[in-house]
């Protein structure tokens, strides 16, 4: 075996503890942790941390890697914030892939159009194909006229269910897609061939190894409103060693369909324990997005009478396939924004343990943006993790000006409540919901800490973003956000024994960051030297 010792930094050991250590690890495993001042041990390898941080290798608990990658390798806009960055880009691209079909990308961001939502007309100066861009938050697609022309959307076209399509005063498509209207323009988009794909998964990948992420979970996983279905990648790369992470496969809940298609769930899950590869999640989409006004709420959006958003599935079909799915051993992972939408899911959950007990199944919800008090401290009792994306938690533009005032003042004081859910009891879990964001774990910790954006960041945008706390009780303690992408994320993953830890005996899972991370005032401007998985260098920093 293959000795190598870390030394001269800072260890992360978990629950907040840092410790001024030495690792030694011996092919795969952890070997040991050597206290300062102890004999080190002689090995093949020395890793001088030159007074960095050693931690295990991150989790991303939420995550959608294909997709990131196809919007790598199209119009990429997440570099930049700006309306005019974002057509320069758009036209960039046209220009440089004349024989394109159909344009796509994505990554905009809405707060940087005069009305939340970009138009056809922002695009129809630029080419005369289809143009297609998914917004950052994946729940809004930005289309040309073309797009809408070859799609044949018009005033007559109606709204599908769990969808909408944007309109001006007198009924005409304005270029905006919400949620399940996306599917009415995705046929225009030829279908990805398998290479594509692959190299998508692999751009993703190399990536995720960039910020430290050595295991994820794929929020999305089959065809889904978020495009191709990731699995045929992840078993190609599984099977030639291409795939160097550890991955979860949460598998996309079809709301067309009913319990039927439990068995197809099942069936994958086997396939895919075949080639190794964990497909025992099951992801399921309850409501949408608070700005677009697709997050389902228990009273309406303030300033807009009647109006409580969308529930994609009722009360009872979501008890009556999470009753299923716990009772065939699937976890489910809830995408849940509203706080209709968190109760529903810790609901469905109450019903299946009435059903058949506590199974130990360890599901999630996503999102959280709104939980009502009087369902903060259920999560702890039915063992339900709250699966928080923590970079949301600032005062961005896209928050102040688009969130925000649909609120209102009242529920505005419970915006992200993830500090209430700790004092509670509950396990914090975290999870990026790239490319929706970053997925650097130490720019999320750090707004979970702090709540407040980095300068680092070009997204963290508007006044007070930087130095304006949103909502300062509700910050966690800093080794309870460490351990939501470490030790509390393996554990939603499954992997809490092997991975998240830096303890004798654990995989060598690790990540080694060129700052002390001991101050979250480092956190910005860290950048990761190099990550392992199982004791293999996945990546090094140039």
């Amino acid at each position: 075996m293959h000795a190598t010792l870390f030394t001269n930094g800072q260890l992360y050991l978990g629950r907040g503890v840092f410790a001024h250590a030495s690792l030694l690890v011996d092919g795969d495993r952890i070997l040991r942790v050597i206290a300062e001042g102890d004999e080190l041990p002689a090995a093949e390898e020395l890793v001088d941390l030159e007074g960095g941080t050693l931690l295990p290798g991150f989790h991303d608990a939420h995550v959608h890697p294909l997709l990131a990658g196809i919007q790598a390798l199209g119009i990429d806009l997440k570099p930049v914030h700006d309306r005019g960055e974002y057509l320069a880009l758009i036209a960039a691209h046209a220009e440089a892939n004349p024989n394109a079909d159909v344009l796509t990308g994505g990554g905009w961001f809405g707060d940087v159009f005069a009305d939340g939502f970009p138009t056809a007309a922002d695009l129809d100066g630029i080419d005369d194909r289809p143009v297609m861009l998914h917004s950052h938050d994946a729940h809004g697609l930005w289309v040309n006229t073309a797009a809408l022309q070859a799609a044949g959307i018009d005033e007559t076209t109606p709204d599908p269910d769990g969808g909408r399509i944007v309109r001006d005063e007198s009924g005409r498509p304005t270029g905006m897609l919400l949620e399940s209207a996306v599917a009415l323009v995705e046929h225009l988009i030829p279908v990805p061939d398998s290479t594509f794909l692959e190299t998508a998964l692999e751009t993703a990948q190399r990536e995720l190894h960039s910020v430290g992420v050595t295991t994820w979970q794929d929020a999305a996983v089959g065809e889904s409103d978020l495009g191709p279905d990731p699995l045929p990648a992840y078993l190609s790369l599984a099977g030639d060693g291409r795939l160097t992470a550890r991955v979860v496969l949460a598998q996309w809940w079809d709301r067309a369909r009913g319990l039927e298609q439990l068995a197809d769930l099942e069936q994958v899950r086997a396939s895919a324990a075949a080639a190794g590869l964990d497909a025992g999640t099951v992801k399921v989409m309850i409501d949408g997005m608070v700005e677009n006004h697709t997050a389902s709420m228990l009273e309406p959006f303030a300033g807009h009478p009647g109006d409580v958003g969308i529930a994609f599935l009722s009360p009872e079909t979501l008890i009556g396939l999470t009753t299923a799915l716990d009772a065939a051993g699937f976890q489910v992972h809830f995408h849940a924004v509203g706080d209709a939408a968190a109760r529903h899911a810790l609901d469905a959950v109450e019903a299946a343990i009435r059903h058949h007990g506590l199974r130990g199944n360890r599901h999630h919800v996503a999102h959280l943006d709104l939980i009502d008090v009087s369902d903060v401290s259920r999560f702890a009792e039915l063992e339900v993790a709250a699966n928080v994306t923590a970079l949301w938690a600032r005062r961005d533009e896209e928050i102040v000006h688009r969130k925000l005032p649909l609120l209102g003042a009242e529920r505005e004081q419970r915006h992200f409540p993830f500090g209430d859910l700790h004092r509670a009891g509950a396990r914090i879990v975290g999870g990026s919901d790239w490319p929706v964001t970053t997925p650097n774990p130490l720019w999320s910790i750090s707004t979970a800490v702090t709540r407040r954006g980095l300068a680092e960041d070009p997204h963290a945008i508007g006044a007070g973003v930087l130095d304006d706390p949103l909502l300062p009780e509700q910050a966690l303690p800093l080794g309870v956000a460490l351990d939501a992408y470490l030790a509390d994320a393996a554990w939603v993953n499954r992997l809490e024994t092997e991975t998240g830890r830096l303890e004798a005996g654990c995989l060598a899972d690790l990540v080694w960051v060129d700052a002390d991370l001991r101050e979250v005032g480092a956190y910005g401007s860290a950048r990761v030297r190099r990550t392992y998985v199982g004791g293999e260098l996945v990546y090094q920093a140039p």
